[in-house]
């Protein structure tokens, strides 16, 4: 990225300097559709998931005014709020691991198809369906391609929040998948802050949210942040061959860990899918009873360990977790624990020394 930051030509001009960074610029384009098995001009450069995920809703509804945006309880904060900007949504519950159930789905659109169809206004119908490939709070995986072979075969457009999932779960290929819109962010894996793609089915058009020029084939406006792209397309570079592989299998050992000694304190209980094949590899949510989840976190941080509590989007709001709500767990006594690459079985054991000390004294001054 260094090397990028010091190299301030247009990419969209065409004397040297221009075509050489639009070059780098494509080069890292095919790196990130590498990792996510699709086709490089399906990849679109965005701010990162945000943006990708409102893109997808802005876009969906534009096409379809009026018509139906079906919501899972337990979508990203991101999600839930651009789909209730769009206006007429239609929720859906969870079952208490936050997982849907893609009959529920299947109901909800047939039932806006079956409205539309027996309406005199001809729009309507489903604008879009959101369906994340695994929570962004306690892990819990998706049925993703199921719900995506269902709204394909309604005519629904289908969006899946993949933010958590890429870079962290293998054999990942959104190509097959069928997806019409998917939302990734690099810095869940590695890459820089600040950048991400929305990926777009071939032959689907999108109205773009963002407009005032011609970048990204016309459907992403402004200044591409070169420096950013090749960071994202590093990263993906970074995961090509067996290394994913490998770190997926590392992060559910060491998440595993963590899980067995936070349970192995009484009063602690585990929210969503603990099963390492119905969960994200990296990502495992508790609930302490007897303290708030706050001064856990402080107990934490005061050795060494930098925890969370909710979703990243939503702590500083101060208001019970939605996921948890949906599933119908306690909101607002969640602690959040996730691994990464640069993790190590060290931290594992520092966080197994230090969570019962911890609850233990919180839970006596508490009386």
């Amino acid at each position: 990225m260094v090397e990028w930051l010091e190299r301030s030509a247009d990419p969209g001009r065409v004397h040297t300097e221009g075509r050489l960074v639009r070059a780098a610029i494509e080069e890292a384009r095919e790196q990130v559709a590498g990792l996510l098995g699709v086709r490089p001009r399906a990849v679109v450069f965005t701010s990162g998931a945000t943006e990708a995920a409102n893109t997808a809703v802005w876009g969906a509804v534009a096409t379809r005014p009026g018509g139906a945006v079906v919501v899972p309880g337990v979508e990203h904060s991101c999600v839930r709020d651009a789909s209730t900007r769009a206006g007429n949504v239609v929720p859906i519950g969870v079952d208490p691991l936050g997982r849907v159930d893609p009959a529920a789905i299947a109901a909800a659109v047939g039932s806006a198809v079956g409205s539309a169809v027996g309406s005199a206004d001809a729009r309507g119908g489903v604008a879009l369906v959101h369906c994340q490939w695994g929570n962004h709070e306690v892990g819990t995986l998706q049925p993703v391609a199921e719900v995506v072979e269902l709204c394909r075969a309604a005519g629904a457009p289908v969006h899946v929040d993949a933010a958590q999932a890429v870079g962290r779960v293998r054999g990942l290929h959104l190509g097959t998948l069928g997806a019409d819109l998917v939302s990734v962010s690099a810095h869940k894996f590695g890459g820089p802050p600040g950048i991400g793609a929305l990926i777009i089915r071939r032959g689907l058009r999108l109205t773009p949210l963002l407009v005032g020029g011609e970048q990204e084939r016309g459907r992403r406006a402004g200044m591409e942040n070169v420096p950013a792209i090749m960071g994202f397309g590093a990263a993906a570079e970074a995961l090509s061959g067996d290394r994913l592989a490998t770190e997926e299998a590392e992060a559910v050992r060491r998440s595993s860990a963590l899980l067995e000694a936070a349970l192995a304190v009484p009063g602690v209980v585990a929210y969503g899918d603990t099963t390492a094949s119905g969960r994200l590899p990296h990502l495992v949510c508790l609930g302490v009873a007897g303290v708030e989840a706050e001064a856990v976190l402080l107990g934490l941080d005061q050795a060494g360990i930098a925890a969370h509590s909710g979703s990243a989007c939503s702590s500083e709001a101060l208001e019970p977790s939605p996921v948890l709500e949906a599933m119908g767990v306690e909101a607002r006594q969640s602690l959040r624990l996730s691994v990464g690459w640069s993790t190590t079985d060290e931290d594992v054991r520092t966080f197994a020394a230090a969570f019962p000390a911890v609850v233990a004294r919180l839970r006596s001054l508490s009386g």
